[in-house]
């Protein structure tokens, strides 16, 4: 039968540049996914000066400074905060999917990982939860799955 080979990333990357798309918006949740993403990258031992945040009007905006971001082939990835809280209207569907088709675009368009740390929630009580408290925090969870990612497309070597 053989030996199956099994590839996969790792977080003992340090040397990689990072660029962090944040929205504005909702910046009450934002601002501490940010601080967890921040914080998780350093203690990873990304140093300050690999890392570029980019402030951005709102997670509808992501996907366009996403791009920006990447066409300067800069960065070795690219992690997206942001946090979308359901209205009484389809608002919500406009937003959410349309960044999340975007970033996913981005992300095939240029090889390029890009991490989805934008919260998609019912309420402000479960984008708290994920911002921080109970269910941990997602900016940081991000910022994981960046280096993640980064090691491995590393191991399947370039395209």
């Amino acid at each position: 039968m053989g030996n199956i080979q099994e590839i996969r990333g790792d977080l003992s990357l340090r040397e990689v540049r990072i660029a962090i798309a944040a929205a504005r918006f909702n910046s009450f949740i934002v601002d501490q996914l940010r601080s967890g993403c921040l914080d998780t990258l350093q203690r990873q031992g990304i140093a300050a000066d690999n890392i570029t945040v980019v402030q951005v009007p709102g997670a509808f905006e992501l996907p366009l400074v996403c791009k920006r971001l990447a066409v300067s082939r800069r960065y070795d990835a690219i992690i997206a905060l942001g946090a979308v809280i359901r209205g009484s209207t389809p608002h919500f569907e406009y937003v959410a999917g349309g960044c999340a088709r975007g970033l996913a675009g981005v992300s095939m368009e240029f090889d390029l990982p890009v991490a989805f740390g934008v919260l998609t929630v019912d309420t402000i009580e479960q984008a708290v939860e994920r911002a921080g408290t109970k269910a941990g925090n997602k900016g940081a969870d991000a910022a994981l799955t960046a280096l993640e990612m980064i090691s491995l497309m590393r191991a399947l070597g370039a395209e």
